[in-house]
């Protein structure tokens, strides 16, 4: 395998021309040529993706779209799919919160944090236009990649499943393109030692195969302070085989079959607010008061060492095509995957009992989408698409809260298990073309039909410790019920030169209603549902680059109107309905961009501006005559929507005599200030910060051999990127923190 032409780091700034874009994949390396050589350019290279489910240069797509290429992500120092926070303007893509396995995404200030079954994602995630129904299993690990697309803003009328936010596709690598391989070893502090391997070859003409495995473990970055024992880690271990037939000129078929398994310890954060119990007698008991001073990454937790978090991911696909003539091209894309998580989880990260939980899901998906695509080889290019998903995910939960209550200061036990099961089925069908119905102008248009059905029961029952045992109770239901939607987007471009291209586009987002998977109350229970989310979004843009070829940009003004945002809200212990509680107005700027500065020089960078303001709230805690009045519940801020994010990298390559290259390289990110909780209180909010990143590269000639040693967080800043809130239940209010400053050296080995 040899080493691309250039590493960039993909983000963007407007430069020059006031344009911006992903900066470009490069090229790959003759294979006898030097690295010196081959790093060697006089321009950049172009970028393909398939942003609309065919094969096109980035920059004539009216889409805002980021692409990374494996060189980049190693450059972005991403091992796993959140590497990308900061590389992508109004990207906001981190770990889930207590959940060593779940992705938190959203874009452009829509997103899903909650990774309860019952909530779909907001952002689409696909691997090999599969897609991932569940945000638990979807923190990727990145390592057979081939090339990673963010898409902002809605996705209907080309992809799999609706998506408000946007879609994060994964294209993992082709055996028949990539024949050869690669050994990586990687060691690091916090105790880091990954491998990866990759090899790929033609057993044949008409076969090809490759696989591709990683060992990825670290001890984490918090520890017990009294214990030592280490939490926030990884051990897992990923595995994925792929036969790929090309029997004749017109078939084309790919079978996939990949294995995840993790096991962890849990994921804790601090606990922001006091943790407080309800005595019966006493009235209200802090204990343990408000954590003062800076975060020193220890925590303690009423879990037992052997209660971690254990996850299971497999799944199978065949992808085919077949050319039904020069003009008519046919696909299919069949997947079945699987999902076992079990996991416990410590929401008020602390050695009491007061919001302990259990969650294990056994979840399954099929699906099954066929598209039709035709291209007069002139001035149109339509495709005709069905898409059809089954999704079972029966789950068991248990809380634990024996802190919670107490009478005279003797606590009181409590334990609640839960036992449903959710079916979706989702049908889809959909068309889109486009139409250069004039030279330079093309305007291409879409609509999707989609129906959502599901089928819920429940079953929740409530044990309390003496002396009132008599209080508990059982609380089930089951409901079903359908939702359709229509999802058009239209868009008018117009290439004012060979270089130079601009867009303006709107499209409607959909996301599923469903069920409340925390209707643990009869008056929870009496009206379960909750309705779709909507959202329209309107676009403009160009995209440019210079007549060299040497400077390469994107700039996208958009303004989306959010309806029906489905959001979790605290009435009391132990109620905790599902509202369409908001309507927002959500407008912005994206720009990215990179440079060659020499033949060896790139500069890179990117830069998002968002206003996401709620127009209204509905949220009967906010009703000072309503039982359950909380003053400090306000909806001012949007979560996760930071108004500015940006980066800049610049990476320049010094060649050696040999015919070898070191390289040299480093970023700088910033994101100002972030609300982790709908409710935004203060302490669960992140101030302004800025991360630092550097690395460097050794590339033996002909790039057999490989060294990478690179730092993350180099000024070691502290700072939080998830919260979880429910501050009715002993004033739980914990965040969740990105890694301090940590370290690595990689040895790779190509074939």
């Amino acid at each position: 395998m040899k080493r691309n032409t250039i590493r960039y780091s993909t983000l963007g700034l407007a430069i020059g021309l006031g344009l911006a874009m992903p900066a470009a994949q490069a090229q790959q390396a003759p294979p006898q040529a030097t690295a010196a050589q081959s790093n060697a350019a006089t321009t950049l290279d172009s970028v393909t993706v398939t942003a609309r489910r065919r094969s096109e240069s980035i920059q004539d797509v009216p889409v805002a779209v980021s692409a990374f290429g494996e060189e980049q992500l190693k450059d972005l120092q991403a091992s796993s799919i959140d590497g990308l926070q900061g590389a992508v303007p109004n990207l906001n893509i981190v770990q889930g919160r207590g959940s060593a396995n779940s992705v938190n995404a959203f874009i452009r200030g829509i997103g899903q944090p909650d990774a309860l079954q019952t909530f779909d994602p907001g952002v689409g995630l696909y691997v090999d236009d599969v897609y991932y129904s569940r945000i638990n299993g979807a923190l990727f690990s990145l390592f057979d990649v081939q090339q990673v697309e963010v898409l902002r803003g809605p996705q209907g009328t080309l992809y799999g499943k609706n998506s408000t936010g946007g879609a994060i596709k994964v294209t993992t690598k082709n055996p028949f393109d990539d024949s050869g391989g690669a050994v990586e070893l990687t060691a690091g502090d916090h105790g880091r030692a990954e491998g990866r391997f990759y090899v790929s070859g033609q057993l044949s003409d008409t076969v090809a195969a490759s696989i591709a495995g990683a060992w990825l473990n670290h001890d984490g970055f918090i520890r017990d302070r009294d214990t030592g024992r280490h939490y926030n880690d990884d051990d897992t271990r990923a595995l994925r085989a792929k036969i790929a037939f090309q029997p004749t000129d017109v078939f084309r078929a790919t079978l996939s079959i990949d294995h995840t398994k993790q096991d962890a310890a849990l994921s804790l954060g601090q606990p922001t607010a006091p943790l407080r119990r309800t005595d019966l007698a006493l009235g209200t008991v802090t204990l343990l008061p408000a954590p003062t001073g800076e975060f020193d990454f220890t925590a303690r937790t009423s879990f037992r060492p052997d209660q971690g978090q254990a996850l299971k991911h497999s799944g199978v696909s065949l992808a085919a095509e077949w050319d039904l003539s020069d003009a008519v091209l046919f696909k299919s894309i069949t997947s079945y995957r699987e999902l076992e998580t079990n996991s416990f989880i410590d929401i008020d990260a602390s050695q009491f009992e007061l919001g302990d939980v259990l969650v294990a899901l056994d979840q399954n998906q099929f699906s099954q989408e066929f598209q039709l695509q035709l291209d007069n080889g002139r001035n149109l290019q339509t495709t005709f698409g069905a898409y059809y998903m089954k999704e079972d995910v029966p789950s068991y939960q248990e809380a634990y809260a024996d802190d919670l209550f107490a009478f005279a200061g003797a606590p009181i036990s409590f334990l609640r298990t839960i036992g449903d099961d959710l079916s979706t089925e989702s049908v889809a069908a959909f068309a889109h073309a486009n139409w250069e119905f004039v030279p330079t102008w093309t305007l291409a248009a879409g609509l999707r039909w989609t129906r959502d059905t599901k089928d819920y029961s429940r079953s929740t029952s409530t044990f309390w410790g003496a002396p009132f045992t008599a209080l508990g109770e059982t609380v089930a239901f089951s409901a079903k019920k359908s939702w359709t939607a229509w999802t058009p987007s239209v868009s008018l471009q117009k290439a004012f030169s060979d270089n130079l291209m601009g867009y303006v586009s709107a499209n409607r987002g959909f996301k599923s209603g469903g069920f409340n998977g925390r209707a643990n109350s009869a008056a929870d229970a009496a009206a379960p549902d909750f309705d779709p989310e909507f959202v329209w979004t309107y676009e403009l843009g160009m995209k440019g680059s210079s007549a060299d070829n040497r400077l390469r940009g994107s700039v996208a003004a958009f303004w989306s109107e959010y309806k029906d945002f489905q959001a979790r809200v605290s009435q009391d212990v132990g109620t905790f309905p599902v509202l369409n509680a908001a309507e927002l107005e959500i407008k912005g700027i994206e720009f990215e961009g990179s440079a060659l500065l020499g033949e060896t020089t790139t500069l890179s960078a990117q830069v998002g501006y968002l206003d996401a303001q709620y127009k209204s709230f509905e949220d009967f805690r906010l009703d000072p005559s309503f039982p359950g009045f909380d003053p400090s519940v306000n909806h001012d801020h949007v979560p996760f929507s930071p108004e500015w994010t940006a980066r800049v990298a610049l990476q320049h390559g010094f060649p050696l005599a040999n015919g070898g290259l070191v390289s040299v390289g480093g970023d700088v990110s910033y994101r100002s200030e972030t609300w982790l909780s709908v409710d935004n209180r203060a302490n669960l909010s992140q101030d302004a910060y800025t991360l630092v990143g550097a690395y460097g590269v050794w590339d033996s000639p002909q790039y057999t051999w490989q060294v990478r040693a690179g730092v993350r967080n180099l000024t070691d800043k502290t700072y939080k990127v998830e919260g979880q809130e429910f501050a009715s239940v002993g004033n739980i209010q914990t965040a969740y923190y990105g890694w301090p400053r940590n370290w690595y050296v990689s040895v790779r080995y190509n074939f």
